[in-house]
């Protein structure tokens, strides 16, 4: 094993070693894309987590994380015959090149504005080109393993950028309103819980809708709301505590006063 473990090469050659089926570990020697795949999108989203905690510690160890994913598959895939690590920074980089015509061209520099609306024609003539005009479709391409609101965002604007969309804000407020007395004319009916679940579905995807309308990720807006809940249930715990008791000894209407406490407190 090379001496520096700074180097990508002594990863690629670790892994190689996890991998060989006489004398790696038995573990990482059975797994697959699909059972990998998993791991893959928690270590994401824990890189996520140490950036919004500002742990920059934790987000070099989590990156190293991330990174081991793409050694991963890119071994797995090397061993099928498929493609290997190379391959996939060479797919990366020259996509970065094509994609950034104004910094690795002589193109014309432009604003942040006019560089995204390149960025998105240059991305649909990439989709172009994989598919025949037969088989492409609009909405062809938006992973399946998106969490269901960033899929929902992307679904939107797509379809968006054909002309299936409102033009007023307004009208997705009027849609919002429409959908969610839909849901209550089935609740009043008492009908199956799957077509409440598909009325509650439509609900979150105007909701969705909504955010993109108003500039705002929903992702993030949600995440933000999560963690103003938990840090005024936190405050609710303390000022039970101090009194002796838990939240099972408390009723509602003392931890609903203890929430508006907690919001007064926050303003």
């Amino acid at each position: 094993m090379p001496a520096s473990t700074r180097s990508i090469d002594t990863l690629l050659k670790i892994m190689a070693q996890l991998r060989d089926p006489d004398s790696g570990c038995p573990w990482d020697v059975e797994q697959t894309f699909d059972t990998i795949a998993p791991y893959t999108v928690e270590e994401a989203y824990e890189v996520a987590d140490a950036i919004q905690r500002k742990d920059h510690a934790d987000l070099k160890d989590e990156l190293g994380d991330l990174l081991l994913q793409v050694v991963f598959h890119a071994r797995m895939a090397e061993e099928e015959g498929l493609f290997a690590f190379a391959d996939v920074v060479d797919a990366i980089s020259s996509k970065m090149i094509r994609r950034h015509p104004h910094v690795f061209r002589e193109d014309e520099a432009k604003d942040a504005h006019a560089v995204t609306g390149a960025w998105e024609n240059i991305k649909a003539a990439e989709r172009a080109a994989k598919a025949t005009q037969q088989t492409q479709r609009t909405l062809d391409g938006i992973p399946l393993a998106l969490p269901a609101l960033v899929r929902a965002v992307k679904l939107q604007k797509r379809a968006a950028r054909v002309g299936f969309d409102w033009p007023h804000t307004d009208q997705v407020l009027d849609k919002l309103a429409e959908e969610t007395a839909e849901l209550k004319a089935e609740l009043d009916a008492g009908t199956s819980a799957q077509r409440i679940m598909a009325e509650l579905g439509d609900i979150l995807f105007v909701y969705a809708n909504l955010a993109r309308h108003l500039g705002i990720d929903p992702e993030q807006a949600l995440a933000a709301t999560n963690a103003k809940f938990e840090r005024r249930f936190a405050r609710i715990e303390d000022w039970l505590t101090a009194d002796g008791r838990t939240p099972h000894q408390a009723t509602l209407d003392e931890m609903d006063a203890l929430w508006t406490q907690a919001k007064s407190e926050e303003r």
